[in-house]
């Protein structure tokens, strides 16, 4: 029976450009929606810009442009980047669409309606030189917490959630004045109200969600979910639905969060689905891919903003947050300057290279390093010299001896046998988000493969038994159909020149590939280059 899966890929911020550890976060999102589209399942997979927020618009008031011009100009680049490295969105968007704003507003609606948005008056920074109320994004101070530095909503340096009331010695971050406060008005969104039901749902999923995400949840809770505002005092966002806001806009916290089910929505619509009931718990499985500093709006802001809607939405069944990839031993900043960015990887080598390399050293469980001699030793030791050796030394003995002519033969029981439960096994370890061991298992086929025909040495059963000949010839060739549909989720493209190479049909499935009758290399060409 088929299954309805949905995946939620971390939006990214629309103030500079993607780096390696943007990849790496979100590419294990790609492999679960191949893995899954193949299996059989129906699969709705989604992304998108965030495009607005105070950091957009400070950045448009220093460069002197529209807050629009900059979140375009990333989106595009953003586009680029994920189409040049094959992420199969069924919809990637952004949240400056007149359909999100619509969903968004209509979604507000119902948390109003349902008694979780309130109006307050409260004092709020203001900043006397700039004349003009202080979003938390522009107020700098010091984190109660820990004494590091701090926005007005969060720490960067214990990434505490907080509420600008709580930052110490604050200064807007636009001049640099000390702030005064001032009464103004606004929406905000009770999440008190879920400490509990957060608590249920992270105790419940406690062995599903990653390691860090039940315990980055459970840190937040132990501090108390305080009520967040709904709006902000900005030009650049979405119009509030309700009377007397029309200076504001809706926070992005919220709205860029909803667009999740908003983009859902959307493809729902282009398939012809009812998204509601696709959507609705019960009726699918859920998968939210992402970096660690997302884990809050992702087990707690999301699933509380679901409740507070009450649709029986489907809440997150599986979080796969990834930890930080370090360049020099620090974490990449974009602020930093400490990073590799996509831009300059697609540059430089091979897509199918860099998804290997950024899948196979995830930094899934622990913090890792990315340096570019690693990824050229991964490289050359993997791709070149596992399943390139694997393909190449086969095929180019066929041509050679018999002009690339593939004898039917008898498929080794064995190595039938081991194909079907690698099916089993990868399948699995995919659906429960372990990418990089599901890799390398994949990988171990390959590599039990090159084992294979190193044993039967083909190259003398070419002369003294030519039946033992075909049968070791037609086995190789069985697994590497078989490699094209189990690696299919990781490096697709490679995938599609194997079968290619073998003049096979390119229709990848989660299930055993058989092969029957003589069958013709197309062609040798190597399958990876070294690089030097």
């Amino acid at each position: 029976m088929k299954k309805n899966i949905f995946i939620g890929g971390a939006w990214p911020y629309a103030n500079n450009s993607l780096h390696v550890g943007h990849l790496a976060a979100l590419l294990p999102a790609d492999v679960i929606a191949r893995y899954y589209r193949i299996h059989g399942d129906n699969v709705i997979y989604v992304s998108g810009t965030d495009s607005h927020g105070t950091p957009i618009t400070v950045r448009a008031k220093k460069e002197n442009v529209s807050p629009e011009s900059i979140a375009k100009k990333y989106h595009e680049e953003f586009v680029k980047n994920f189409n040049d490295l094959d992420f199969s969105y069924d919809l990637y968007t952004n949240t400056m669409t007149e359909y999100h704003a619509e969903h968004v507003r209509e979604y507000l609606l119902k948390m109003f309606k349902n008694g979780y948005i309130y109006e307050k008056e409260e004092l709020q920074d203001f900043c006397p030189v700039c004349n003009t109320f202080l979003s938390d994004r522009e107020i700098i101070g010091t984190c109660p917490h820990c004494h590091g530095v701090a926005k007005g909503d969060q720490c960067d340096n214990c990434l505490a959630t907080l509420s600008a009331k709580e930052v110490l010695d604050k200064k807007c971050s636009i001049c640099g004045s000390e702030t005064i406060e001032k009464p103004n008005k606004h929406l905000y969104f009770a999440l008190s109200k879920f400490q509990d039901k957060i608590k249920k749902l992270t105790d419940e999923h406690s062995n599903i969600w990653r390691y860090n995400a039940v315990n980055e949840t459970y840190k937040f809770l132990d501090m108390g979910l305080i009520d967040r505002a709904v709006t902000r005092q900005l030009d650049w966002g979405i119009d509030v639905p309700f009377d007397n806001y029309q200076d504001k806009k809706i926070y992005v916290w919220i709205e860029a969060v909803l667009g999740y089910l908003t983009a859902g929505n959307k493809v729902a619509d282009e398939k012809g689905i009812d998204f509601k009931e696709f959507i609705k718990s019960g009726n699918v499985t859920s998968y939210y891919v992402h970096g660690k500093d997302n884990i809050p709006f992702h087990t707690v802001i999301y699933p509380s903003l679901i409740m507070a809607i009450n649709d029986n939405i489907n809440l997150p069944d599986h979080i796969i947050s990834s930890e930080y990839v370090n360049m020099n031993n620090e974490k990449m900043s974009k602020s930093k300057g400490n990073l590799i960015s996509i831009n300059e990887l697609v540059s430089l080598y091979d897509k199918d290279s860099i998804r290997y390399n950024i899948l196979a050293n995830g930094p899934e469980n622990k913090d890792t390093n990315f340096s570019t001699e690693d990824f050229i030793q991964n490289h050359n030791k993997f791709l070149v010299g596992v399943l390139g050796n694997f393909v190449n030394r086969n095929l180019s003995f066929l041509n050679k001896k018999f002009e690339g002519k593939i004898a039917e033969g008898k498929i080794d029981e064995n190595i039938k046998n081991l194909t079907i439960n690698c099916y089993e096994v990868i399948g699995n370890l995919i659906e429960k988000g372990k990418i990089k061991l599901a890799i390398e298992k994949a990988f171990d086929y390959v590599s039990e493969g090159n084992r294979y025909y190193s044993d039967r040495k083909p190259w003398e059963q070419v002369n003294n038994d030519i039946e033992e000949f075909n049968n070791t010839t037609y086995t190789c060739i069985y697994m590497m159909a078989n490699m094209a549909n189990l690696l299919y989720p990781f490096i697709p493209s490679t995938c599609e020149k194997i079968k290619e190479k073998l003049g096979l049909t390119y229709n990848p499935s989660w299930s055993e590939a058989t092969i029957s009758g003589p069958l013709q290399v197309k062609n040798c060409d190597i399958l990876f280059a070294r690089i030097q």
